[in-house]
C-alpha cells in the first residue's frame, strides 16, 4: 500500500517542481547550449526497477562525447564551466523529474547504476534492491563519503529495501536537506 502512495506522491511532486522550475530549465538548457551549441541534456541506460534499463536525463556539465565512467573515477573527466556551477550546486540534476513523472526513477530509492557498475548491480540483486525503483536521493547517498566501496553502498541499499516505510523515506528527505546544507564538493 505504501508504494501507491508513494508513485503518487511522486507524480505530483514531479509534476509541481517541473512546472515551478521550468523558467530554472530554461536558463541552464540556454546556457549549455551556448557553450558549444550541444544539446542541453545528457542521457545515459541506466539500470531500474527489476533491472531494466531506462535512459536517464541530468544537464550536461561535460564536453560533447565524453565516455561514461563511474563516479569513482570523476577525477579523469572534464567538466565545463558552467558544468562545475551546476553539479556544485546540483542543478544537473533536474531533469531527472522527467525520470520521477514517467515512472523510471522515485525521489527516494536506490541510485541508478550505471551498466558497468556490475558487481553493485549483483550485490543489489542479491539484496532486493535492484526491485526498487530508483531514487534521486537514498539511503546510500545520506550516508556516502568519497569513493564509498560498492559493498558498502549495496549495504546501505539492503537496508532501505528492508525497512521501506514513510518513517524511512522522511528520514532520509530530512537526511538530504542536511546534506545540502553543508559546503558542495569541488570538482
Amino acid at each position: 500500500m505504501y508504494l501507491l502512495f508513494k508513485r503518487f506522491f511522486d507524480i505530483v511532486l514531479s509534476i509541481l517542481l517541473l512546472i515551478i522550475l521550468l523558467p530554472l530549465f530554461t536558463v541552464i538548457a540556454l546556457i549549455i547550449y551556448i557553450q558549444d551549441f550541444g544539446t542541453p541534456i545528457f542521457k545515459q541506460k541506466r539500470l531500474g526497477k527489476n533491472g531494466e534499463e531506462f535512459l536517464f536525463y541530468k544537464f550536461r556539465s561535460m564536453p560533447l562525447d565524453t565516455p561514461d565512467l563511474e563516479s569513482k573515477e570523476r577525477d579523469k573527466l572534464e567538466i565545463t564551466p558552467f558544468g562545475t556551477f551546476i553539479r556544485r550546486t546540483n542543478l544537473d540534476e533536474l531533469p531527472q523529474f522527467f525520470n520521477v513523472l514517467v515512472g523510471d526513477m522515485s525521489f527516494i530509492g536506490p541510485r541508478p547504476p550505471i551498466l558497468k557498475q556490475l558487481s553493485l548491480i549483483k550485490l543489489r540483486k542479491e539484496n532486493g534492491s535492484l526491485n526498487l525503483r530508483p531514487g534521486l536521493t537514498g539511503w546510500a547517498q545520506v550516508n556516502s563519503y568519497d569513493n564509498m566501496p560498492e559493498n558498502i553502498k549495496a549495504k546501505f541499499d539492503g537496508e532501505y529495501y528492508d525497512k521501506i516505510s514513510l518513517k524511512m523515506d522522511l528520514k532520509i528527505l530530512l537526511k538530504t536537506v542536511v546534506y545540502f546544507t553543508k559546503k558542495p564538493p569541488t570538482y
